[in-house]
């Protein structure tokens, strides 16, 4: 069976969303959505790995298999590159001849894919569940709602969209069709400067954090600059004059494992490992942005503890299946890893692409079956990748 999922055209409204509440035990002091589920179940039986390999063997270059760092290892394994989305986007537009991109990641991520890719490419999600709950926090409809707010205030012409890589296709449209720019946590400074230069404010989406990080820490904007546009209050929770004195308005998401993050985690690591270096992600709260001794992306990350010296000691701020693999990692040079909180926290939705879905997905185009196509109707595709261009220009 083919499954076409198709981005809402801007003016009709989307179906509810429904992974914002995710894993099974809540964390009261942390923000909506951030749930913990424990540890994982144990890996894959030994013949679900001969399956893959001998399924992947069969499709030979029709397949390319690409795997997000916040994969789990059984899946790892069977992934041709590994890396951020935008980076495994990119990797997938730069293979033309595979027929299918098999994309072990959240939905955003294989719409990107799809909407980089050529037309004779197919972009397959190994379970559809894989959803983003961050990129959930904005839907077409409410985003348009908010835009309605700003023209109302009068400042609609002078604010530039910016949206975070972690965002649906349609909220990529959207951006490109209101003149803005597509981010990623490396690059968010760049758009951001290009934003300004074009307009005195801009409307970052969805990751409250990664916008009011940059714009403070890296930019030198303050505090006062920013305010946050809530969609579930009336005009956002702001008024008129709250909204044009603003520079960012950021809208009110979060990523639901790097929002579990506290200042209290950075001062009980520091208490428990003397010598410590704490590298935290951007989506991190502000307050623990301020308190740690680096800030980065994923990659930024793996970077940083490549080139750290034997016998460092690192506390990180990110998804636990990428801490725990570079702990592996690098304990043969005698670095310590940890996880910056005492909680074990996997991203959830990540984790729901395990070895069996991937043996499906690889079986069922081995024999001449697509499951679980991600497919951007044309009209979205057009903007979003309109957006994307403006990122991939940026100097």
């Amino acid at each position: 069976m083919r499954v076409v999922t198709t981005a809402q055209p801007l003016d009709v409204q989307p179906t509810p969303l429904a992974l914002l509440l995710l894993g099974r035990e809540a964390d009261p002091k942390s923000e909506r959505g951030v749930e913990c589920p424990g540890d994982l179940p144990a890996p894959s039986d030994p013949d679900l790995v001969e399956r893959a390999r001998a399924a992947k063997a069969k499709l030979g270059d029709k397949v390319f298999v690409l795997g997000h760092h916040y994969q789990r290892d059984e899946v790892i394994e069977f992934a041709d590159v590994t890396g951020d989305s935008f980076k495994l986007a990119r990797d997938a537009a730069a293979r033309p001849d595979a027929e299918y991109i098999v994309f072990c990641g959240v939905h955003f991520m294989a719409e990107s894919a799809d909407i980089l890719t050529g037309d004779d490419q197919q972009v397959i999600l190994p379970d559809l569940a894989a959803g983003c709950s961050m990129a959930d926090m904005a839907t077409a409809e409410q985003v348009a709602e908010c835009w309605d707010v700003l023209t109302e205030a009068g400042i609609a012409e002078q604010v530039v969209p910016v949206s975070y890589m972690n965002s649906s296709a349609d909220i990529k449209a959207f951006t490109g069709k209101h003149g803005g720019t597509i981010c990623t946590s490396s690059n968010a400074k760049r758009a951001l400067d290009w934003a300004f230069e074009q307009a005195g404010k801009v409307l970052f989406l969805p990751d409250q954090h990664l916008g009011r990080n940059t714009a403070v820490r890296d930019m030198g904007l303050s505090l006062d600059d920013c305010v946050v546009y809530n969609p579930h209050k009336p005009n956002g929770g702001l008024t008129a004059e709250e909204l044009r004195a603003a520079k960012m308005i950021l809208w009110r998401g979060h990523c639901s494992v790097h929002g579990r993050f506290s200042l209290e985690s950075v001062e009980d690591v520091r208490a428990r490992i003397p010598g410590v270096n704490v590298l935290v992600h951007p989506e991190c709260k502000h307050e623990v942005v301020a308190a740690a001794d680096q800030v980065g992306s994923t990659e930024y990350i793996i970077q940083a503890l490549e080139a750290a010296p034997r016998g460092s000691k690192w506390a990180i701020g990110t998804e636990l299946n990428l801490v725990r693999r570079l702990a592996n990692r690098f304990a043969a040079e005698d670095k310590e890893v940890v996880f910056l909180d005492k909680t074990v926290c996997f991203c959830s939705t990540m984790n729901r692409i395990d070895l069996p879905h991937l043996v499906w997905t690889l079986e069922s185009l081995a024999a001449g079956k697509v499951v679980n196509r991600i497919e951007v109707d044309k009209e979205t595709e057009s903007f979003a990748k309109l957006a994307l261009e403006r990122m991939l220009a940026l100097p």
